[in-house]
This record gives structure tokens, C-alpha cells and sequence, in this order.
């Protein structure tokens, strides 16, 4: 391998941590519907491969007074130990409690973001995440933006800046691994 050539890293389940930003009723309302539909679905596989894998899933609220809860669709599919981080900043790094929140699992150095808005506080977190060391993988088809040119530029962006852009079904299968592993099956039967 030369000096240019970069790995690509993958997502590992004993590094992980999902997080999910900002997935709300009354913003969900502004999003485009049929995306929010799929965006919603991909999700919900995420947080359950995570509660089947073991792997933390954490939560935050932007401005709930205003916004809303979660989602009721995602809400009733979190674990209950993902109690949401209340904010009012754009960027979950600034949020009292959320830093204390990601390092609870300090060998956990990688987090998968879903949510909304993509280009405003996806892309201010990952920015932050990147900045404290963290890995940062976004599922395209995990986050939304109420127009899609916003997505799609936030997409460019993030891919220019070493933040790893991925798919949801990508994300299952790495932190599975091997089709030996005891909850392969469970996991590819949200995907299938």
C-alpha cells in the first residue's frame, strides 16, 4: 500500500455507539415524506441491531418545548437507557450532559449518526465528534434534510472532510462480521 492510499475503516461492534440526533414529531413534519418514511425504517434497523449486538444507543432532543419528543415510531423501539439529551445548541458537543453521555463507554470510539437535520446539527456534531478524536460513520440513508440539495451538499462535505459516508445495511453486516456469529440471523432479517 502507498503512503497515499488511505484504509478504509469499518464499523466495529465492541467500538461502536449509535447516536441519534434530533429525530422529532414536529420536525419530522417539515421533511420530505416519502424519504422520511425510509429514513425512519433504516433507523429502527439500527437500534435494533444495536440492542440485539449490545451496542449503546444513544439520544438527543433539540428544543423538545418546540419540537417535540422523538418520534413515537423510534421512541417505542429505543432502549430504555437511551434517555434523549435535551439541547438547544446545533451541536450535540455543545449540550450539557452529552459529552458525559459518549464517554460513559471510553472504548467505545466510534459513532454511528442518524437524524435530522443533516445539514445543520448532523454536520456541526460529526464536525465536533471529529475534533474529540471520535471515528464518525453517517448512514446516508439514516439522515434527512427538509430539502434534499441540503442533504446531498452536507453528503459532500462530510465525505471531503474524512467523515466515512455508509449505508445502513453496511453498518449491520460490519458490526456483525461473519455469518457464523450467533445473531446473524436476527440482524440480517432487518435488512433482508
Amino acid at each position: 500500500m502507498s503512503i497515499h492510499q488511505a484504509q478504509m475503516p469499518l464499523c466495529q461492534r465492541a467500538s461502536s455507539q449509535l447516536l441519534i440526533i434530533d429525530a422529532q414529531e414536529r420536525l419530522a413534519a417539515a421533511m420530505p415524506a416519502d424519504e422520511l418514511d425510509a429514513v425512519v425504517e433504516n433507523i429502527n434497523r439500527l437500534v435494533t441491531a444495536a440492542k440485539i449486538l449490545g451496542i449503546p444507543v444513544i439520544a438527543t432532543q433539540h428544543y423538545s418545548k418546540g419540537l417535540g419528543p422523538i418520534i413515537e415510531d423510534i421512541r417505542g423501539n429505543m432502549p430504555d437507557t437511551a434517555d434523549p439529551t435535551e439541547k438547544t445548541a446545533f451541536s450535540c458537543c455543545t449540550a450539557p450532559g452529552f459529552e458525559r453521555n459518549i464517554s460513559s463507554h471510553p472504548e467505545r470510539r466510534q459513532l454511528i449518526v442518524v437524524g435530522m437535520e443533516a445539514h445543520i446539527c448532523i454536520v456541526q456534531t460529526v464536525s465536533g465528534l471529529q475534533r474529540w478524536g471520535y471515528q464518525v460513520f453517517v448512514p446516508a440513508d439514516g439522515i434527512i434534510s427538509r430539502k434534499p440539495a441540503y442533504k446531498e451538499n452536507v453528503l459532500e462535505r462530510m465525505r471531503h472532510c474524512g467523515i466515512q459516508v455508509v449505508c445502513t445495511e453496511s453498518v449491520g453486516f460490519e458490526w456483525i462480521g461473519d455469518s457464523t456469529a450467533a445473531e446473524f440471523r436476527d440482524v440480517w432479517s432487518l435488512f433482508k
